[in-house]
């Protein structure tokens, strides 16, 4: 009587153990399935890219490049001074937050860079709902900044 038991028991449980490894299986096949149809395409819409050239003070201005990963909610900013020697190129990269509403415009976006640092390391961009594809540089009241001088980024599609 033991050993049918026993036999019972291994049985049921090899039966169990091959059923928990049938649906990892299932959920392996559609995860990868998953994953391919991102690589397919949807990565390169989950990134935004916006360039443009920013005012500066004591040099030519400043060779500007934000990437902004939507999904994961990370950026990286790259910022060349043009007409310095030796050449000053900058990489920051980090966390990103977004905010609802620029300015009069309750539809625009704010992208707050660096949001998990102190308030002295965040940089603020934002663009209006009518024009996305113009990123303008903040200043610290999250204001997009007043001047004769172009404080914005173009989207590169």
């Amino acid at each position: 009587m033991k050993k049918i038991c026993i036999l019972a028991f291994a049985t049921v449980l090899l039966v169990s153990c091959n059923a928990k490894n049938n649906k990892e299986e299932g959920k392996t096949v559609l995860m990868d399935t998953m994953v391919g149809n991102e690589n397919e395409g949807n990565i390169v819409e989950n990134i935004k890219v916006f360039e443009g050239t920013l005012p500066c003070a004591d040099c030519e201005g400043i060779e500007t490049i934000l990437k902004i990963d939507v999904i994961d909610n990370k950026f990286q900013l790259s910022s060349t001074y043009k007409g310095k020697q030796p050449k000053k190129n900058f990489v920051e990269k980090g966390k990103i937050n977004t905010e609802r509403g620029l300015e009069s415009d309750p539809d625009g976006t704010i992208f707050i860079l660096n949001w998990d640092k102190p308030e002295k390391d965040q940089v603020y961009y934002g663009y209006y709902s009518k024009n996305p594809e113009k990123l303008y540089l903040l200043d610290r009241n999250k204001k997009v900044i007043k001047s004769k001088l172009d404080y914005f980024l173009e989207l590169n599609e």
